[in-house]
C-alpha cells in the first residue's frame, strides 16, 4: 500500500505538501496539486484509518448548519438527525454550530454563513436558497478549504460536494400519479407552494406538471405561494376556493398544509376534494385521520440530518470526495391506513 512519503518522493515535494492536497487545505500550486492527485490515483492510495481517527481527534472539527424552518415542524426531525450524529462524533472532538433562520431571505442566509466562518468552521451543511449569491458563497467556502453539503433542497451551479434529500422532481411526479389514481373524471387542481427561490418547491411542481400530458384529466387552475406559513395558507386557500368553485383537488408542494386544510373545512369543500401533501408532521397526521388529506409523501428527514455530517467528516478526514453526488432519500407514500 502506498504511503504519503512515497507519494511525496514521486512528486518531488514534501510530505506536508501532500498532506495539504489530500486534506484540501489549499496553499499548493495547481500544477503540483494535479500531479500529486494523479500519483495518488495511480497508486490507489487509501489513508490509514487509525491515523484518520487520531488526526480527527487533534483537529477538533467544527460543522456549521444553516437551515430555514422556524415554525415548520418538519425540520425538527432533521435537527434530531444532526444531534444524533453530533453525539456520535463527539468522541472525535467534533462540534456543531446551528443557525436556524425564520425567513426565506438570501441576506439572512449569507449573514448566517458569515457568522459561521467567523467561528472558524471546517465544513458547512445548508438547506440553501436557490440564488446566485448563495452559490458564490459556497464557491468561496470551497476555495477556502471549507466543503459544503446541501440537504433537503439543492442549489444550481455551485461547488457543493454533495446533496442529501429527496428527488423532488420524482416526488412531484409521484404526487401527480397519486392524484390520478385517487380521482375520476375531470380533476381541477389548485397548487399551494412555499417559495419560488427554494429549488425543491419549484421542482416538485415541475415534476407534477410533467405528468399532465399523460394524465390529461388533471388540470391546474390556480397557484399561490405561502412561505410555509399556515396563516397565509389559510387566507389564500380560502380565496382560491372562493374564486374557483370548480377546484376538486389540492396539491401542497411545501409547508402551510394545516392552514390550507383548515380553509377547506371552513369553506365546506371537503366532499369530493382530494388533497396530496408532503411529510408526516403531527398536523398532517391529524388531517389524514380526519379524512381531509388523501395521501402524503415522506422524505426521511432524520437521514437529511445524519448523512450530511457523515459526508463532511469523511471528506475532511480522508480527503476523498463523496461516493455519490446525489444522495436521495426514499420516496415513501403514506395514507390513513399506514400513517
Amino acid at each position: 500500500m502506498a504511503t504519503i512519503k512515497e507519494i511525496a518522493e514521486l512528486a518531488g515535494v514534501s510530505r506536508g505538501t501532500v498532506d495539504r492536497v489530500l486534506n484540501k487545505r489549499g496553499a499548493v500550486n495547481p500544477k503540483t496539486e494535479a500531479k500529486i492527485l494523479e500519483i495518488t490515483k495511480a497508486l490507489n492510495y487509501k489513508p490509514n484509518r487509525a491515523g484518520i481517527v487520531l488526526a480527527a481527534q487533534k483537529k477538533r472539527f467544527k460543522f456549521g448548519i444553516v437551515m430555514f424552518g422556524i415554525g415548520n415542524p418538519f425540520f425538527d426531525d432533521v435537527v434530531a438527525g444532526f444531534h444524533e450524529k453530533e453525539e456520535e462524533l463527539a468522541g472525535y472532538n467534533c462540534t456543531v454550530l446551528f443557525r436556524r433562520i425564520s425567513a426565506f431571505g438570501v441576506a439572512d442566509q449569507l449573514e448566517a454563513i458569515d457568522s459561521l466562518i467567523a467561528e472558524e468552521i471546517n465544513g458547512l451543511a445548508i438547506s440553501p436558497q436557490n440564488d446566485p449569491a448563495i452559490a458564490r458563497k459556497i464557491d468561496e467556502l470551497y476555495e477556502m478549504g471549507i466543503p459544503t453539503v446541501t440537504f433537503n433542497t439543492d442549489i444550481a451551479g455551485s461547488k457543493r460536494i454533495a446533496y442529501v434529500g429527496s428527488n423532488y422532481y420524482q416526488c412531484g411526479q409521484t404526487a401527480a400519479g397519486l392524484m390520478h389514481l385517487m380521482t375520476s373524471g375531470e380533476v381541477n387542481v389548485g397548487i399551494i407552494s412555499g417559495n419560488s427561490n427554494i429549488l425543491c418547491h419549484t421542482e416538485r411542481i415541475a415534476g407534477f406538471k410533467s405528468c399532465l400530458e399523460q394524465y390529461n384529466n388533471l388540470h391546474i387552475v390556480d397557484f399561490f405561494e405561502n412561505n410555509d406559513d399556515d396563516f397565509i395558507s389559510y387566507e389564500k386557500t380560502m380565496d382560491m376556493l372562493k374564486n374557483h368553485p370548480e377546484i376538486n383537488a389540492l396539491f401542497f408542494a411545501a409547508g402551510g398544509t394545516y392552514g390550507g386544510c383548515k380553509a377547506v373545512l371552513a369553506s365546506d369543500r371537503l366532499v369530493n376534494m382530494k388533497i396530496i401533501t408532503f411529510d408526516k408532521i403531527e398536523t398532517t397526521v391529524e388531517m389524514m385521520k380526519r379524512d381531509v388529506i388523501s395521501a402524503t409523501i415522506c422524505q426521511q428527514p432524520k437521514i437529511q440530518g445524519l448523512l450530511p455530517m457523515e459526508i463532511l467528516f469523511d471528506y475532511l478526514t480522508t480527503g476523498e470526495p463523496p461516493k455519490k453526488e446525489f444522495n436521495y432519500t426514499a420516496v415513501e407514500i403514506r395514507i390513513k391506513e399506514n400513517i
